[in-house]
């Protein structure tokens, strides 16, 4: 039951990548997808193996809670040294931003484990938080992340697909539809409104995130611990929870963005906020910022005098379609336009906050109390 209890990130966001969910749902699930695996890995390693006779109850808690804490101050520091590296160094090709935000990564979690430590815990605190920051070549260094992402999930895929026999699964069907059908129909949506007391989450929230408990990859490798290790019915343990992924992702995948609609809980007219891209100009000591105006912005409509950019910032083109312009302070903008904003070292956070923060409450942000952080 340990190993099919976590929910898989890239199953999730797979199928809501273009279904934007209204208020903090998309963060609870990515939170919970993320967060889950660490934990899961060592209960299940701790159960396969003989640690609980070795050290007892509290000395195998121990070591848990010494792993978990190591993981999340490592993955956190990573991640926050990697984001003063690449946000103050010029790399001299655009290409070593992704394989730079990679090697922070890779560090973060072979320096974890040589302390005996989460490693999945550390690399994923640290990707969280330099996939957050506004770094330069951010969505080329996303692109690249996504891609290395495709080819190992296809990697992962084909080396457990091997480990899958067809003729041991028939076998495995009747107890993954009953495991599954539990898990959906009943433990899911009582640990959901177990965890989501405290925080007041509405019911049509908790529905949702019950039915959006998608499993992925991650159950399956999960299943291989027993198997590796030889464990008492380690065989059949990996063809229910085979079956149970296939048979339930089918199910539930399909239906995800109709619930979500049912409920309630798209946001269609959600405020995006501004996406901004930087790129430094080594030759001249600036940044070069490339924004373009999303759905529902309240960019849409201001002028490029009321962005009040800090001095050293200014607006040089305007790309709207196919045409390109030189704004001046009364040129409207709309959304779909592309702003090539020039920034001098030093004020291009400040120009980032002072855009997003337009973006997101107009041309009178700073009397609504937005900041743009």
């Amino acid at each position: 039951m340990r190993v099919v209890s976590g929910t898989d990130a890239a199953a999730v966001f797979s199928v809501l990548r273009r279904l934007p969910l209204r208020g903090r749902l998309a963060a609870i699930l990515e939170a919970e997808s993320g967060f889950n695996d660490a934990p899961v890995v060592l209960l299940v390693t701790l159960v396969v193996s003989n640690a609980w006779s070795q050290s007892g109850l509290w000395g195998a808690l121990g070591t848990m809670g010494y792993e978990l804490a190591v993981g999340i101050a490592i993955g956190l520091l990573a991640g926050w040294i990697g984001q003063q590296v690449l946000s103050r160094v010029s790399l001299p090709v655009a290409g070593l931003y992704p394989l730079a935000i990679m090697a922070f990564a890779m560090l973060s979690y072979t320096g974890t484990t040589l302390l005996h430590a989460s490693g999945f815990l550390a690399i994923y605190l640290t990707g969280l938080w330099l996939g957050n920051s506004h770094l330069p070549h951010r969505h080329a260094s996303i692109g690249f992340v996504e891609a290395l992402a495709w080819l190992a999930q296809i990697g992962m895929f084909v080396l457990l697909g091997l480990l899958a026999s067809p003729l041991r699964l028939p076998a495995a069907i009747v107890p993954a539809l009953v495991i599954g059908t539990g898990l959906l129909l009943l433990a899911r949506p009582l640990s959901v409104l177990a965890s989501s007391l405290p925080f007041r989450i509405p019911l049509r929230d908790q529905a949702f995130l019950s039915w959006a408990g998608l499993r992925g990859a991650v159950p399956i490798v999960l299943a291989t611990i027993p198997l590796a290790t030889h464990s008492v019915n380690g065989e059949l343990i990996f063809d229910i929870v085979f079956v149970l992924v296939f048979v339930f992702t089918l199910i539930q995948a399909p239906t995800l963005p109709w619930v979500a609609r049912r409920l309630g809980v798209v946001a269609d007219t959600e405020v995006r906020d501004v996406d901004v891209e930087v790129a430094p100009l080594d030759q001249i000591n600036a940044d070069l910022l490339s924004v373009t105006v999303p759905p529902h912005s309240r960019l849409h409509g201001s002028y490029v005098l009321d962005l009040r950019l800090p001095e050293g910032a200014v607006v040089s083109l305007v790309t709207r379609g196919d045409d390109t312009s030189v704004p001046s302070l009364h040129t409207r903008l709309a959304v779909g336009d592309t702003l090539l904003v020039v920034a001098a070292d030093g004020v291009r956070e400040e120009a980032e906050r002072r855009l997003r923060a337009v973006g997101r409450a107009g041309p009178l942000a700073r009397w609504f109390g937005e900041s743009g952080r």
